[in-house]
């Protein structure tokens, strides 16, 4: 069976992750990482590829992806795999030589950072690592010369230099071979960049805000901007590394569900680092709970098969029998486990890393080619046409209390999602909060260039939203005079809940009952929610356009001396601006909501 590239990477994330290469035996042929999954894993399937790759590209029939916090943890758990698998094709390296090191020698004035592939005993100096890769060496090696500008040449280089080299003119070298610097300078320098090695590294950030302060006090502002420059750079360095810093022994459970697919994802966190991800797709013939589900899920997987218990096992929904399961799997492993849905710290970012991964497996799953041409065979039926329906367009409308209001017109065909004939319409001219009136400006615009020729009409046009949504759609209809195009309303149920939606089929009076195990239904929910999310994700940036230049002083919460902690802790406002949630929650003074609010008002 061909691998469907195009398919696989409409729906892939583009977060952090390791992605797995399989042939048609599920053999693994690569192992991969990417700092954005679905920009790496594009390039396999365009552009001009070695004869290697191409060859490997062709034994392709399933890629399997686990997306992961931070492209940290996706290279240790990269490196795991590449251990326990030994694909064909990734370099294997032996076990002493997959953990390289950073040695700094202790023979000379103006030490390098040298690289050593293992311990040597006639060394004289400090050994830093191990590290869990070569490029990982290097990547170090290479961000500590361009923050402290830390020799990387061969002694034999620097005792006969007579002056600076390219590495001094791009500034990544700060010249001690020409005397540009004191021997005490650069031992302060090379000291701090062993301590960010070790993990110091915001003991080294205090200790430049400080030497910054003082240095803008004297009105030496080259050296503060410069001290400025390695305070922002260290503060990228600071990304909270939560599975690989923080211990414990824990597999999390997460179960993600839509219309017609269930998915549940197992992480195995062992001595605090992720070591992998499964992901199982049972069927709920039953139409259990997910509470129930997510119990039987749990129970299989340790007693139908023998499993290394964890000490903790965390879920995504609070199990059934969560009591007698611990206690059931105490008994078999000999120790206390404890079973729980509710955590915090880091132990919830595990858990919601693990629901991560349930929904991007689950929206793989989703678009597979034959649920999807099964689908739309159901919606022919339902509809009782002569042909299947190549094309559905969905509507919606989104705003805050009239603000912004934004439409979003979504496109499915056979292949799924089209995303690149997704469009936005900003709503203009109507009065805040009406939406029906949105619907209709919304509608007008994008059927004109259909009833022009401009624009490929749909064959099912969907409106979300109840009778008002579809009246106002129907007068457009009639007003262009357009008869060729399916019409299809969905209103959400009294209880608003999946599979309990009301349908209406070209009018309001002529109700379209679909079972909620229906295929059709299921497909008619996807593209509902698909674009739901769209016109959400269009309002947002609308919204947010002006927040992006907010100043600290325009947030609410933030006076002068959050501002000054603010601009101290991260160098600058492009500093602040360019950190993450977690980082501006670090702050002194700054709790996880504002940072939140922080966040939002400089990002959008």
């Amino acid at each position: 069976m061909t691998f469907d590239s195009k398919q696989f990477l409409s729906s892939v994330s583009t977060s952090p992750g390791v992605y797995r290469m399989l042939d048609e035996q599920s053999n693994t042929l690569y192992v991969g990482k990417a700092k954005r999954l679905k920009a790496r894993l594009s390039s396999y399937f365009r552009g001009q590829l070695n004869t290697k790759t191409q060859a490997m590209v062709a034994r392709i029939a399933d890629i399997q992806v686990t997306v992961t916090r931070t492209e940290t943890e996706a290279l240790l758990l990269e490196q795991t795999l590449i251990k326990q698998l030994r694909p064909p094709y990734n370099i294997l390296l032996r076990d002493d030589k997959s953990y390289p090191f950073v040695f700094v020698t202790d023979r000379h004035a103006y030490p390098a950072l040298e690289y050593k592939r293992a311990r040597q005993r006639s060394d004289d100096g400090r050994y830093l690592g191990p590290y869990p890769s070569s490029g990982a060496v290097r990547e170090s090696l290479a961000l500590m010369q361009k923050i402290f500008h830390i020799r990387s040449c061969e002694d034999s280089v620097f005792a006969h230099r007579s002056r600076p080299c390219l590495q001094y003119q791009i500034q990544r070298c700060s010249a001690p071979c020409v005397d540009y610097i004191s021997a005490e300078e650069y031992q302060r320098d090379l000291e701090h960049a062993v301590m960010c090695l070790e993990g110091k590294s915001e003991h080294v950030t205090q200790a430049l805000v400080e030497a910054m302060e003082a240095a803008s006090k004297a009105l030496n502002f080259e050296e503060a901007a410069r001290l400025r420059d390695q305070v922002q750079q260290l503060r990228q360095l600071q990304q909270r590394q939560f599975v690989d810093t923080q211990g414990g022994d824990a597999d999390i459970f997460a179960l993600a569900q839509r219309p017609g697919a269930l998915g549940v994802s197992v992480l195995s966190v062992r001595d605090g680092r992720l070591l992998g991800a499964r992901h199982h797709t049972p069927k709920n013939d039953l139409d259990l709970p997910l509470e129930t589900l997510l119990t039987e899920v749990v129970s299989q997987y340790y007693f139908g098969q023998p499993h290394n218990v964890p000490s903790e096992v965390i879920t995504s929904h609070p199990l059934d029998d969560s009591e007698l399961i611990a206690e059931a799997l105490t008994q078999q492993a000999g120790k206390r486990i404890r079973v729980t849905s509710q955590v915090r710290g880091h132990r919830a970012q595990w858990q919601q890393l693990a629901i991560t991964n349930a929904e991007q497996q689950l929206a793989s799953q989703l678009a597979n080619q034959t649920q999807l041409t099964q689908r739309f065979a159901a919606l022919q039926k339902a509809l009782g046409l002569d042909e299947t329906p190549q094309r559905l367009e969905c509507f919606d409308i989104s705003h805050s209390h009239g603000e912004a209001t934004v439409a979003s017109c979504v496109v499915f065909d056979h292949q799924g999602p089209r995303k690149s004939d997704y469009r936005h319409f900003r709503i203009e001219g109507v009065a805040a909060g009406d939406d029906y009136a949105a619907m209709q400006q919304a509608l007008t615009r994008r059927l004109k260039r259909v009833k022009s020729g401009e624009a490929v009409a749909p064959d099912v046009l969907i409106v979300d939203g109840g009778k008002g949504q579809l009246n106002m759609a129907r007068e457009v209809f009639n007003e262009l005079d357009i008869t060729n195009i399916i019409l299809l309303g969905v209103a959400k149920g009294t209880t608003r809940k999946a599979g309990l939606e009301t349908l209406f089929l070209e009018t309001a009076d002529n109700p379209l009952n679909l079972d909620p195990a229906s295929p059709a239904l299921h497909l008619i929910q996807h593209i509902r929610d698909e674009s739901h999310r769209f016109a959400i994700a269009g309002h947002r940036a609308q919204r947010d356009k002006a927040r992006r230049t907010s100043t600290l002083q325009e947030i609410p919460g933030i006076g002068p001396k959050r501002r000054r902690e603010l601009l101290r802790f991260f160098g600058g406002l492009q500093g602040v601006q360019k950190a993450s949630r977690d980082e501006l929650a670090r702050v002194p003074g700054i709790n996880a909501s504002l940072a939140e609010s922080i966040y939002r008002a400089l990002n959008g």
